[in-house]
Order: C-alpha cells, then structure tokens, then sequence
C-alpha cells in the first residue's frame, strides 16, 4: 500500500512549497528556472509568496538538493540513487519512506530495514525502478532516532532480560543486561532507554530508566500512555518552587498600568467541574445603543517571563495533557488554579479585547491591551443554556450548579441573551463565508473515586458553547488580524489550516454515497457547503460518527506558523491562539509579541518564533495521542466489566483482516477478526468497503448494524476484539 502525500494549495506552508518547487525541477531536471519562471509556474504573483519562493530556493541550494548553475537560476541536483526521508512502519513489517524529491514514497522491505525504527530519519538506496512498478529500497544509514525511550514490559531470564514494546510497528524488543535492570522485576511495565544497537546484534541494547508498575493497573497504564509520547506527569521541584514564590497580589501600581475594567459587568461560563478559567466575557450597554463586549484573557505572561525556568518548562510541554481521568498542565497549580483563574468576586490582572458591536454584530471599534478585571459571576454552560432556553426566568436550585440563582430582570441575563443573539448572526455569516460545522460528539466516562469508570454519557455543544466559542474566535480572529495587516510585515504567531486533500475529499465521497449523501466537489465554497450539509444530515443517525471522524480525516492538520496561510475551516483569512495562555504556549507568545507591538517595538525574529511554533505543533501533535489512547484505555476498562452482553454496534471500518465495529451506545470500537468469523471464510472487498462470504456469499459492508459480544479487552495491549453474533436483521429476526 502506497502513502499518498498531500498535495496541498498553491499558497500552501514551507514544506509543501518545497514539493512543489522540487516537482517542477524534476519535471524538466536539465533545465535551470528562476524564482519568476516557478513562481509562473505555482501560479503566484504576490511578495509574500514570491519571498517565500526566494528563501525555499535559498534553502535547498545549502542543503545540497539543488544547484545554482547561474545567478538566481537553479536545477536539481542529478545525485539519483541516494535520498534522504523519515521511515513510515507498517503493521506487517515493512516500511515507507517519504522522499521530497520523488513523486512516489520508497518502500522497503523488511530485510532492508538496516535497524532503522518507525520515524527516523533515513538515508536510502533506491534500486533501478523497473517499469510501471514503485520504487524500492534500503537503508543504509539511520541519520538520527526519532524516539530512543519506549514503554513496554520487562520479561527476565536468569542473566539479562528483554522489554517487549506492545507497538505493532516496533519489529523488535530490546535486550537489557543485568547490571542495567535496576529494580524492575519480571513482567513489569517499564520505560526503556535504547542505548546502542551493536553490528552483529539482533536487538538493540538498553536500560531501564523507570518502573511504572504492574501492567493493567490503572495508574501504570495512564503514567505509560503519559512515557510512551514522552509527556511528563509531575513537576520538577525547582519549577514548583519558583512558581510558589511569586507575587500574585493584585499591586495598585499595577493596576496604573492598566485599563481598569472592574466596574464593567463581567463573567465566565465554563465546564460546571472545570477548575481553570481563563476566560471572561464583560457587557456593557452603551449610550448610543450599541454594545461594547470584552473578551478576557488570563495575562500569564504578566507572570511567566522569558528566560525563567518557569518558562522553559511551559514552552518545553507547550500544552495541557487532557487524559480521561486528570488534567496534566501546562502552568504550575499556583498559577494554572489560582493566580490566572478568573475565578468569581476576584480581581484578576487580564489581557483584553474590547469591541463596540452593533445589533447586526458589526464591529465598530476595537481595542486590544492589559487589563484588570473582577468577575461578578461563574456559570456552569448548562445554567447559561437554561437562561437562552428559557429566555430569562430564575433558575431553580437544581439547576443552578454553581450555588447561584437569577431572575430574568437580571442585567447579567439579559447580558447573555443578547451576547446570545449576537453569536448566532456572527455564526451565520461564517458558515455563509465558508465555515466547516464540526459539532463532533465527544465520549465522557462518569468515574467513581477509584477512576473506575461506571457509564458513559455524550457531551454536545449547545448555545452556550457556542456563545463562548463565537467570541473566543472574534478575539483570535481580530488580534491575527490587527498585527497580520500591518506594514511592514510583523512576525506573529497564526494558527493555520490548509485546504482540504482532493484525493481524502474523493475517498470521502466514495464512502457517503453508501449510506445515500452527496458531496459538491466543485470549487472551495461547494466543497464547504455540501460538508456541512452532509454533517446536519447524519445528525441522530447510525453513521454520524463514522461521518463526522471520516469528514474531519479529510480535513488538512492545523498548526502553529510565523507564515499566514489563513484558516479553511473557519474560513478566515488571518487567525491566532490567543485566548488559551493558561493551557497552550502558543498563546503566551502571541500575549507577549501584541503586546511588543502595542508599545511600539519593531518585527520580533521570524527564525526564532518559527522554531517555536513547531515544536508547539509537534507536542500537540503528541498530547493529541495521548488524549485519544486515555480513552480508548477507559473504553477498554469499560467493556471488561460487560463481558457477557450483546451490544449493537455499526460497522466503521473494514480492513484485510477485520473489520471494525462501533458499539452505538457507547462509541467503544473494536475488532471482529476475519478469522474469528466461523460461519464461513470471509473476503475483503476494498472498492464496495465489505466482507463477502465465499459460500453463502453475505455481505457485511460499512455502515451496516451487526451485534456483536466482547471477546477480549486487553488492557495493556489497548486491545479491544468482538466476537460477531450476526447482522441486526438476522438477530432481531431469530
């Protein structure tokens, strides 16, 4: 199976600029183009990409991938069979390697691997390519290790031991001498620091830096989910000790130094357990009959300085950790709980965007900069829901989580409703402008006191979220664009998103058109039109969450960049993180670069903030992992206690080897294996995405309802396998 690579849009970031310049080069190899003739070719006319276009070309001249043959004119550099990539493993084995410079990714088999590992970077031979076939390849040298920890369990012998990685694209365990065991005993759950990987060697050599337990307990699976991406679970002491000794007093002279917003109306509405609320919403009616309607932010950068080590440690994690049963944060709890919480009836030092709004929900005016406020109130979103609901009224006790009741003369309700009413028309205009609708259920686990996990509900977003979320994009949306239109170009931090992949869009729509939906795939604002028809029209059916996972699949990766190529999916043109500071790094840089423009100073290093924004991708990237095996980890410890019961699930996957199976009512998802299937031998149909009997020629397709019962939940592995009863109509009509 080929990797496809992304093909990505003409104004795309570095990377695809980079593809798409070694593509044209390649096309006509002897032929050398300047930076005009590819920026004719890309079909660019515009400084910001032809400058982009200059330093691509700059770039790849000093890594030696292409030559300049004459003054600002290049070629590509005719050096064919060696290349350099990063190793994608497969489950069987073999691997790929992504080459910038071929068209196609490089297999290579699994003998040719050379002790290269899933993820790092390789130098390759690629053989004669003979024709219409794809290339293939070896290693010949491992260039640096993507990851030399891992998490896996200590099997010992007498003298030595083996740590065995529960990865299916790690093809190898490591071996451990005696002398480097350290306390571990056998069958522990371990993390293991790969040493060296001696010539003549089967498995590479290590030690055992950590003993995280015995595997399936619940506080060794979550600490190894936290080791396997690298993602610490404490503190270090110095860090929380600086932290400590801060000075989170609310100073006047402080206060001199700031817009003084106390006396304005201002609240948070949060998650009813959330414990951090960096965020605060202020209404004020004006004379003139307009609105002003601030967006407050927890200024942690008043508190985190660059150059402390309380900094470093923030930019090193870069983001919360949100596992299904903690939150592992980015701040110290003196600072993430405390002294940046907008909690109510405190002051609180905030950085600020005010906007005078209109009733149509223009912006009139705006304002950005350091605050101090006091929020009146805290409300749970299902108290802000109750009053949108219900249009006012008091809120009966039982619904009012945080200890709070109000009447419907309230100016804080009718502060709601209103900023209520003003979201809906700033919604409306950016799904009119092109807005993708992503409502995805999210699956939450009710825990007892032992984090063992007793139901399962579904949260979804309502008015109030979206309330909220509308606002929290007007402060990101205006603050990216405040800095990202002035002259000359300022050096910012954008959260971007890239167009949609044509080929994932066309996968998308091969598949809807199963369960009966279409997609217009005929320019960006079809594409985005026809998408959020297609996610109202699954709502409350079987498929929605296939749908939904499958629509955001399709979807291009956002991520962190000094270079502003705007947002698809929220179809704005320039766009920030700047209302998380609390949670996500991005945003303290963001805080401190307005702020740095705010007092006047000229552009901040591009190179530095661009190697920032990276690393912030990457650890989400990571968190993101993390994040998702906690719940499938909770999934799994779910299913074990319901070992004997019949679940209808929706078939979502189908592969090869099985196919994957939904449980409806609790989105646990597992695995039917084809050869557990006795009733007959079962074929994969990869074009009509189905199982298809070779005696009894049945059917079992994507989207069909099937039940099935549990046959393993391997809690270490993070297994989860059924055992298939049959589809919803044979069973139902038994």
């Amino acid at each position: 199976m080929t990797r496809k690579k992304k093909k990505g849009n003409k104004s795309a970031n570095l990377e695809n600029v980079t593809k798409t310049i070694l593509a044209i080069l390649r096309k006509d190899s002897g032929k050398p183009f300047n930076y005009k003739q590819i920026a004719a070719k890309i079909g660019v006319d515009d400084p910001t990409n032809r400058n982009k276009i200059i330093r691509t070309l700059a770039q790849l001249a000093a890594k030696k991938k292409i030559e300049e043959v004459e003054k600002g004119k290049y070629r590509l550099v005719s050096t064919v069979d060696y290349y350099r990539g990063y190793l994608d493993m497969t489950a069987k084995g073999s691997g790929y390697v992504v080459v910038e410079e071929l068209e196609d990714d490089v297999f290579i088999p699994s003998n040719s691997l050379n002790k290269a590992l899933d993820g790092d970077e390789v130098e390759i031979y690629v053989y004669k390519r003979r024709k219409n076939k794809k290339p293939e390849g070896e290693v010949t040298k491992v260039i640096t290790r993507k990851k030399t920890r891992f998490v896996g369990v200590l099997q010992l012998k007498e003298n030595f031991g083996f740590v065995a990685i529960p990865d299916a694209k790690m093809y190898t365990d490591i071996f451990v001498q005696k002398n480097k065991i350290g306390e571990a005993k056998d069958g522990d759950k371990v993390v293991v620091e790969m040493e060296e990987w001696p010539e003549k060697a089967d498995s590479p050599f290590g030690m055992i830096v950590q003993v995280l337990g015995t595997p399936g307990e619940h506080q060794t699976e979550i600490h190894a989910i936290l080791a396997q991406y690298g993602l610490p679970h404490e503190f270090p002491t110095e860090v929380e000790e600086f932290a400590d000794k801060l000075d989170t007093s609310i100073q006047a002279s402080e206060i001199k130094k700031r817009r003084d917003m106390r006396d304005t109306l201002t609240f948070t509405i949060d998650p009813k357990d959330a414990k951090d609320f960096d965020d605060a919403l202020s209404f004020k009616e004006l004379e003139d009959g307009n609105y002003e309607i601030g967006i407050h932010i927890a200024d942690v950068s008043h508190y985190v300085k660059p150059g402390t080590i309380l900094d470093e440690e923030a930019y090193n994690r870069a983001t919360s950790v949100y596992l299904v049963d903690r939150v592992v944060p980015m701040l110290p709890e003196v600072l993430s709980n405390n002294a940046c919480s907008l909690r109510p009836n405190e002051e609180k030092y905030t950085f600020s965007a005010v906007f005078k709004i209109n009733d149509k929900a223009e912006i009139l005016d705006q304002w950005f900069g350091r605050t101090v406020t006091y929020s009146d109130a805290r409300f749970a979103y299902e108290e802000a829901q109750y009053i949108i609901e219900t249009t006012g009224g008091e809120i009966p006790a039982d619904i009012s989580l945080t200890g709070e009741t109000y009447r419907a003369d309230d100016a804080i309700v009718s502060a709601v409703l209103k900023m209520d009413d003003l979201a809906k028309i700033m919604r409306k205009k950016r799904m009119k402008d092109g807005a993708i609708s992503f409502d995805k259920v999210e699956v939450k686990f009710q825990l007892d006191a032992h984090n063992e996990p007793i139901g399962v509900f579904f949260k979804t977003s309502k008015d109030a979220n979206k309330l909220i979320e509308e606002f929290m994009l007007l402060a990101n949306k205006k603050v990216a664009e405040f800095i990202g239109k002035q002259k000359p170009k300022k050096t910012f931090v954008y959260r971007c998103h890239d167009d949609p992949d044509d080929e994932k869009l066309a996968a998308l729509q091969s598949l809807v058109s199963k369960f009966g939906h279409k997609l217009n795939l005929k320019d960006h604002k079809s594409v985005s039109q026809s998408l959020n028809k297609l996610l109202e029209d699954v709502q409350g059916t079987k498929e929605q969450n296939l749908v939904d996972t499958l629509a955001i699949r399709t979807m291009s990766k956002a991520y962190y960049s000094t270079e502003n190529i705007g947002h698809y999916g929220l179809a704005f043109g320039h766009y920030s993180h700047f209302t998380s500071p609390i949670r996500r790094y991005p945003d303290v840089m963001a805080h401190r670069l307005l702020q740095h423009y705010l007092d006047g100073n000229d552009s901040a290093k591009e190179e530095e903030y661009e190697e920032k924004c990276q690393h912030s991708s990457q650890m989400e990237g990571l968190a993101t992992n993390a994040e998702r095996d906690s719940i499938k980890y909770m999934q799994i410890k779910y299913m074990q206690d319901h070992n004997d019961e019949q679940f209808l699930g929706v078939i979502s996957g189908v592969t090869e080897w099985g196919i994957y199976i939904e449980i409806i009512s609790n989105k646990c998802e597992g695995m039917v294996r084809l050869r557990d299937i006795r009733e007959d031998h079962y074929d994969f149909d990869e074009d009509n995405y189905a199982i298809v009997g070779r005696k009894t020629k049945k059917v079992y397709q994507l989207g069909d309802e099937v039940y099935v019962r549990v046959k393993n939940a391997d809690l270490v592995k993070r297994h989860l396998d059924f055992n298939l009863i049959g589809s919803k109509h044979e069973v139902e009509n038994e």
